[in-house]
């Protein structure tokens, strides 16, 4: 069943609302750095912060892969939402009414397998959710259960459990009656298909709801109350397109937001010790949900925190099983804690039999690092037997090789050679051959998945392993160019190399327009030299380009402009003044609270003139940042939020900058100009250069005309003379035009028309 479109309206008014900060923290853990924010980047691996966001722009890009955009971009791309999907997360999160319209045939075929998955997950939740609230053996059986396992109505709701009847074809009947499609229902693994029909997946369990950061319903989990050893205690959803178990984690999307207060993840087996740990008040808790810890798994913790505790139960044999996870938990960077619980407990009994207070105390009084956990669980078997010490004290010192940090390592190689009595020397020798070790094997790796590789794409491609690397890095290369680009094919036509030439030019030219298009560039005066109104930047491009037949010859960037200049028409007056009501109550409030603070304290009405004139001054300059710092982020913050991919990406790539100047800011005692500041002279000189591209192109387009018809025999020399007449002023224009590149340019020049 297919949600309506949402309207414009609402979805101006969502991107207006929207702040990149709050959602980008919604799924990173950011630091303020300056006047913008950075944390690790969550579409790539890295343990040094490159993702930037800036709150004056809206926007947020990694600096290192490229990705990032306004809020619905960054969703987009991160949870690999619809454009639509993307704006409802938004519209949830900051409490927006959804005014939709009906789509129509087209817009409803067009609809993503993604998304009709999701929508089906979502319908199946609401339905386990009613079962166990609303039918007898939901109470009787499921929400029973519950109980008996101490978990009280809050828990139920914040995660969503359920209950499926044992009826084999309850849900399927129910999604049916409501629409949605069978093909989604056997996709997702809610049901499955058989000789006998269809029939539910998870009949006669509670359900436990796999959620994404954001979110989204991805899978779920059942458990089986029966106590026959022939059926399978835990179910679970199969991987499919919305759902791969090795990237999320049990407990995230509720813990987020305190594993980021307390700077601490806290790293547990299953569903029922995630869902205890919270009910008691340790909230910043996420389960594997019984799987073996995965790099995916650990990427997800690291963009939050970089400490993580894991707690073990008391079952030896299980906790060696997982002894791999600490390693893998190192080689992400994290500083890993670890916690062995009393005999007989689980993190669910645990948290069931105390306080908030006394879990975190239990915490804080006996976690330790690795080397003390590791040597407590290895050596306790080893009694004398000095090769099972040896090989124990080998497998710390493969879990200290682990870390990627050369000084972190240095300092656990200390602690392990006062604890066991070793020589730091020996130590440092063995962590050494266990990272070429590493190393060897990474390359090994390399180079199988390579031989791989060349088994898949037939003969002779295993001798050109390096030439394939070299293309691939080129490949790459060459992507990130076009992403920065226009990301158009290459030039397939004379148009299109045209396009290509200009490329350059025009990309600049529109940074410019995108940036600091509502910014005012000048005042016109009439005849008489009397002043009129203001020309902003975006106004003057289009007359200066109009003016003399110019227009983009990028597809996309034209479509960028286009759409820039109905923002300018259509959409900058209104907002425009509401904006300069909202800065003005701003500096009203900002004066009234000064004026109270300084007759409160001044010491005579002289004190009291000045003080109020400098606060006057600081009001009106706080009001006048506030309109420019509406009319810079005016057009980015739409564009970048457009519907069309390649408009969000290009229109974020051109207005995102690695490095950025303070407002003022000074060298050797001297005020350096930023570009805004030069805008008088760029922007002409951007216009200038465009032009002097475009009439070099249309110099060589003659030549090549001319040469075309010289080839020909008994060509028309009239019509030769001709070209060169018009060759020659081309020629001339280029000329006078690089005079006066790098001058200051007030009026537009003219091209000479074509005839």
């Amino acid at each position: 069943m297919s949600k309506g479109l949402i309207d414009r309206e609402t979805v101006q008014r969502i991107i207006d609302t929207a702040n990149i900060v709050e959602v980008v923290s919604d799924f990173v853990n950011l630091k303020r750095k300056g006047a913008n924010y950075m944390g690790l980047c969550p579409f790539h691996n890295e343990r040094t912060p490159s993702f930037s966001v800036s709150p004056s722009k809206g926007i947020c890009k990694c600096f290192s892969c490229g990705k990032g955009g306004s809020p619905v971009n960054f969703l987009m791309e991160l949870e690999q939402m619809t454009f639509n999907e993307a704006l409802r997360w938004l519209a949830k999160k900051y409490h927006i009414e959804i005014q939709e319209r009906e789509m129509s045939d087209d817009e409803r075929r067009e609809q993503t397998e993604r998304q009709g998955m999701m929508e089906v997950n979502d319908f199946a939740m609401r339905h386990f959710e009613a079962n166990m609230a609303d039918t007898p053996d939901g109470r009787e059986i499921g929400l029973a259960y519950f109980r008996e396992r101490g978990i009280n109505d809050w828990a139920i709701k914040r995660f969503h459990l359920g209950y499926a009847l044992q009826k084999s074809t309850d849900l399927y009947e129910a999604a049916k009656a409501k629409g949605y499609n069978e093909k989604f229902l056997l996709d997702t693994g809610l049901c499955s298909k058989g000789d006998h029909g269809v029939y539910d997946r998870f009949r006669g369990r509670v359900i436990y709801p796999v959620f994404t950061m954001s979110g989204k319903v991805v899978a779920f989990g059942g458990r089986t109350l029966r106590t026959d050893k022939s059926v399978a205690k835990y179910v679970n959803s199969p991987e499919s397109i919305i759902y791969s178990k090795s990237r999320e984690l049990y407990g995230l999307y509720q813990a987020k937001q305190a594993i980021v207060k307390q700077d601490k993840c806290i790293l547990v087996e299953g569903y029922m010790d995630v869902i205890s740990m919270h009910q008691s008040g340790i909230e910043n808790v996420v389960a594997s949900s019984g799987t073996s810890l995965t790099d995916g798994q650990i990427r997800l913790i690291h963009r939050f925190t970089e400490n993580v505790t894991v707690i073990y139960d008391s079952d030896a044999a299980g906790i060696k099983a997982s002894l791999r996870g600490i390693d893998m938990l190192l080689a992400e960077g994290l500083n890993i804690k670890v916690l062995l619980l009393p005999e007989g407990d689980d993190p669910d009994s645990f948290a069931q039999s105390h306080s908030s207070t006394e879990v975190e105390e239990y915490i804080k009084a006996n976690e330790v690092d690795f080397i003390h956990f590791k040597s407590r669980i290895l050596l306790d078997d080893c009694a004398d037997d000095p090769i099972k010490r040896s090989k124990a004290v080998g497998d710390i010192v493969r879990s200290i090789a682990a870390i990627p940090v050369e000084l972190t390592r240095t300092i656990y190689i200390q602690q392990c050679s006062q604890r066991f009595g070793i020589d730091e020397g020996v130590l440092t020798r063995a962590v050494a051959a266990d990272l070429a070790k590493r190393r060897e094997q990474n390359a090994a790796d390399r180079r199988r998945s390579a031989a791989v590789d060349s088994i898949k794409n037939g003969p002779g491609a295993a001798e050109a392993d390096a030439a394939e690397a070299a293309a691939l890095a080129a490949e790459e290369e060459a992507d990130r160019l076009a992403a920065r680009q226009s990301a158009t094919p290459a030039p397939a036509s004379q148009a299109d190399h045209r396009a290509a030439m200009l490329a350059p030019r025009e990309r600049e030219l529109l940074r410019l327009v995108l940036k600091y298009g509502m910014l005012d560039l000048g005042q016109q005066f009439d005849e008489e030299g009397t002043p009129r109104e203001f020309v902003k930047v975006i106004d003057f491009v289009a007359d200066d380009l109009a003016a003399d037949g110019i227009g983009f010859s990028n597809e996309v960037y034209l479509a960028i402009f286009n759409q820039a200049l109905e923002l300018r028409r259509s959409g900058w007056e209104s907002a425009a003044a509401e904006f300069e009501k909202t800065a003005a109550a701003r500096r009203e409030e900002f004066v009234a609270a000064g004026i109270g603070e300084i007759r409160d304290t001044a010491q005579d009405m002289a004190e009291i003139s000045i003080r109020e004139k400098r606060l006057r001054q600081n009001a009106d300059s706080l009001y006048a940042d506030d309109i420019r710092g509406f009319a810079l982020a005016f057009l980015e913050k739409h564009l970048a939020s457009s519907p069309d991919d390649r408009v969000r990406r290009i229109t974020t790539d051109l207005v995102i900058e690695k490095h950025q100047l303070s407002k003022i800011y000074f060298k050797n005692n001297t005020k350096v100009e930023t570009e805004e500041d030069r805008l008088d002279q760029i922007v002409p000189q951007a216009l200038i250069a465009l032009k002097y591209d475009v009439a070099r192109l249309n110099f060589y387009d003659i030549k090549q005309q001319i040469s075309d018809i010289q080839s020909r025999p008994g060509y028309d020399l009239r019509e030769v003379l001709e070209l060169m007449g018009r060759q020659q002023k081309w020629q001339a224009f280029c000329a006078s035009l690089a005079e006066h590149i790098g001058e200051r340019v007030y009026e537009p020049l003219r091209l000479p028309r074509r005839k």
